[in-house]
Parts: structure tokens; sequence; C-alpha cells
């Protein structure tokens, strides 16, 4: 797919560049580290629609530049106290507490207690949390896979749940498996849903084409701003 040179309009006080493309639909973009805005839209597209398509979404942008930004302020996660830590979505204020005894995280309210051994270090702290986000998505993807299975009329025979650099989430269609990032404990539930619902719609069609999109609008058809807030971070789904 070859773009075709655009050009920057400004919706509001926000400057969007624009760039044609031979798709079907505008997608809308913001872009770490400084919250930078594009527009793909269809060649056919007039631009009066894709500004009014922008303006509708202001709030949205002004929204995903605000996180966007805050989150290229942010030091690498050290597990220590006092650092922000995120459980579907919602910020909580790390406790961290050592004991000989097992370890573990436990929510109160909008703490997280952070439970390791004296002396742990980044890493096996870091490992504590990764169990737990992995237990966490073991206890609510069951019942979300048996309602897409029905719904997509796929059969998804296994997943895995790992820390992924670089992926969302991954498929196999041929072995009808798929891998979700653990990462995604820290999402909103309906971000985690997205990923979910994208890979499970690979294990139909391998890739992005148009029966792809079509089967994404069908069942999920908020998946283009999911993506997009997605997008925001430094992974994909694919």
């Amino acid at each position: 797919m070859t773009p075709v040179m655009g050009h920057t309009i400004l919706v509001g006080d926000i400057p969007i560049e624009v760039t044609r493309k031979r798709i079907k639909h505008v997608h809308l973009r913001v872009r770490p580290p400084n919250g930078e805005v594009t527009i793909s839209a269809p060649m056919s597209a007039r631009l009066q629609v894709v500004e009014a398509f922008a303006a509708t979404r202001l709030d949205w942008i002004r929204k995903q530049q605000q996180r966007v930004r805050g989150l290229a302020k942010e030091a690498p996660r050290r597990f220590a106290q006092g650092e922000s830590h995120y459980l579907w979505g919602r910020r909580h204020v790390l406790r961290v507490a050592e004991r000989r005894g097992r370890q573990g995280v436990e929510l109160e309210n909008r703490r997280m207690t952070l439970f390791v051994r004296p002396g742990s270090d980044v890493s096996g702290r870091a490992r504590v949390m990764y169990a737990w986000h992995k237990s966490i998505l073991d206890d609510v993807l069951p019942p979300l896979i048996r309602k897409w299975e029905a719904r997509l009329n796929v059969q998804v025979k296994g997943y895995h749940l790992r820390r992924m650099k670089t992926r969302w989430g991954t498929a196999n269609k041929r072995t009808k498996h798929i891998r979700l990032n653990t990462e995604l404990a820290t999402k909103s539930a309906d971000l985690f849903e997205y990923v979910l619902v994208h890979e499970m719609v690979h294990l139909i069609v391998p890739n992005h084409g148009s029966r792809f999109v079509d089967l994404m609008n069908e069942h999920y058809p908020s998946w283009r701003d999911a993506r997009a807030e997605l997008n925001a971070s430094a992974l994909e789904a694919s």
C-alpha cells in the first residue's frame, strides 16, 4: 500500500498530518512520544469530511496526547515504594513489603502492595508482578474465549500468556493457538478484549485484509478506537 503525499490541517488548536491511502476507512492516531496526530484517509474522502471527523474526536485526541506525553516522562519501572502501577487501566500507588512468606500482590482501595522476599532486586520484584498479572488473566480469559468462540464460530485450542516486548498478541491459524501479553492486565478491560478478539479473528483470517476488517467491523465496531489507544504504547497487535 503506497501512501500519497498529504498535508497538514488545523483542527481546533491541533495540527494533524493527513495522508491519503488506498483504504476504506479513516484511521486516526496519536503517536508517542510527543503526541503528534496523523490521519490516514481514503483517496476519495473529501477534506471537509476528514476535518469534520477529526473535530468530533478532539476530546479523545487531547486525552491521548496527555497520556502518551506522560508515558514519555515516566522513568523505567523500579518496583519501588510510591511508583504508579496499573490494573485494568486504573492507577494504584505501589507499596513494597518484605516478608519471608508467600510473595504476591494485594489491592486495597488505590494502593497496590507488592510482597517480596527481603533484599529482593528489581528483576525479582518484576517476576512477582508478572506472575500476578498472569494469574489475573488466567482467571478472566476462559469465559471470554468461550464467549467469542460462540460469536465468531471459531475454536481456540490453547492460549499462552507471557511478557512480550513488541506485540500485544499473536495468533497461529494452523494450530489455533493464541498468545497474549501479560502487560494487558494493566490496560482497561475493553482494550484487553479487543486484543483477544483481534487474535481470534486471525484464527479465521491470517492477514489484515478486507475480510479481517469486515469481521472486526461486524463483531467489535469500536476496534479502531481501541487500536489507536494501544498504538500510543510501544507495542502492537498483529
